[in-house]
């Protein structure tokens, strides 16, 4: 089985701004726990408890929290790049911690996922490839937004196609940002260059009739590369759709935290996560499914519904939310009501509209 996996943790994240403009894109909260922490839990159930990640954006902040001795206790590793080398080129940069001859995993670092590790050894292992690609099937009016994978009947990949338009795709199977690689997948990648796994190293092993296959998943799999597919991927959560360990204590109404601090007279309706040392004030309403983070206080009167509030928040008398994504450390002072599909960057006070309709983002 796997021992070893690497993360692909450097990217940016610009499709996800405000939210990601002091959050690299691997840190940003689902239900309050770093996409990264879910891929690193999600591993460890599988027996892999040395990983390695490139990181490049706003790096500290990943590196502070796992590098080193770390509250999961696992071994992360990391590599800075100053300056990104592509997919396959942070990938090269990790040569190192691989022994030759050993498989390995590679997973992208804003894929929330419970894919069935074992089960894509497993059909890696029986191919006898060199490289196995995770697909997943998607509606084909949504290809637009990933890279297309073209199979043949022996699932042998054939072909790519980046982010075709409907009527242009040759397949709805797109690529998971999941790889399991044979060490020989290094003599495709150059060191020290700009590479691309999709567009440079693939093609390469098809044109020299080496193995490249795929395996199509029937597990949860989400990127989150834009607002409306990490607002999704939160409420999947609540739903059921993808299996997830909460770390919080399960009620009726979703999951709370034991340090959170709720009124005897707030209203759920719907499934709501309610994160540490939260106070919620008297005759809050919260509508369908929310999720609250850490050390956010919500006065009294508030009505919250399908929203998504980050740590360090102040939610004021009576103010509305409605489909929201609300940043860190934001104060909403009293009585407003926020646009419906609004998102509210980091570190905003919300006086009147206008502190937001100015540089308004909508979901």
């Amino acid at each position: 089985m796997i021992k070893k996996a690497m993360i692909m943790a450097a990217g940016a994240g610009t499709r996800l701004n405000p939210l990601t403009i002091k959050v690299p894109k691997p840190m940003v909260p689902v239900v309050n726990i770093p996409i990264l922490e879910f891929i690193l839990k999600h591993l460890q159930k599988f027996g892999i408890n040395d990983v390695i990640a490139n990181t490049h954006y706003i790096a500290d902040s990943i590196q502070n929290v796992y590098g080193g001795e770390n509250r999961l206790n696992i071994n992360f590793q990391y590599v800075y790049e100053p300056e990104l080398t592509g997919t396959a080129g942070g990938v090269k940069k990790t040569e190192f911690f691989f022994a030759p001859g050993k498989t390995f995993i590679v997973i992208s670092g804003d894929a929330l996922t419970d894919v069935n590790i074992e089960k894509l050894y497993e059909q890696h292992k029986k191919s006898g490839a060199m490289a196995t690609m995770a697909l997943k099937e998607i509606p084909i009016s949504e290809v637009a937004n990933f890279g297309v994978v073209v199979l043949n009947s022996n699932s042998r990949v054939v072909g790519f196609q980046e982010k075709p338009r409907p009527e242009e795709a040759k397949s709805n199977l797109v690529n998971t940002g999941i790889y399991i690689f044979e060490t020989d997948i290094f003599k495709y990648i150059p060191a020290n260059q700009f590479y691309d796994f999709a567009k440079n190293v693939f093609p390469a092993i098809i044109a020299n009739n080496e193995s490249l296959y795929a395996y199509v998943i029937d597990d949860y799999w989400n990127d989150i590369g834009t607002i409306k597919q990490y607002k999704y991927s939160s409420l999947d959560v609540l739903n059921g759709k993808v299996k997830l360990d909460m770390p919080y204590t399960e009620t009726k109404n979703g999951w709370t935290a034991n340090s959170s601090n709720l009124s005897g007279s707030v209203v759920f309706k719907g499934r709501s996560v309610i994160g540490e040392g939260t106070t919620i004030e008297e005759h809050v309403k919260f509508s369908e499914n929310n999720i609250i983070g850490n050390n956010c206080i919500i006065k009294a009167g508030a009505r919250i519904e399908n929203s998504i509030i980050w740590d360090n928040v102040v939610i004021g008398e009576n103010v509305s939310l409605d489909n929201c994504i609300i940043a860190s450390n934001v104060k909403i002072n009293p009585g407003i009501s926020v646009e419906e599909d609004s998102v509210i960057g980091h570190d905003r006070i919300i006086s009147c509209p206008e502190d937001y309709l100015q540089d308004l983002v909508k979901i």
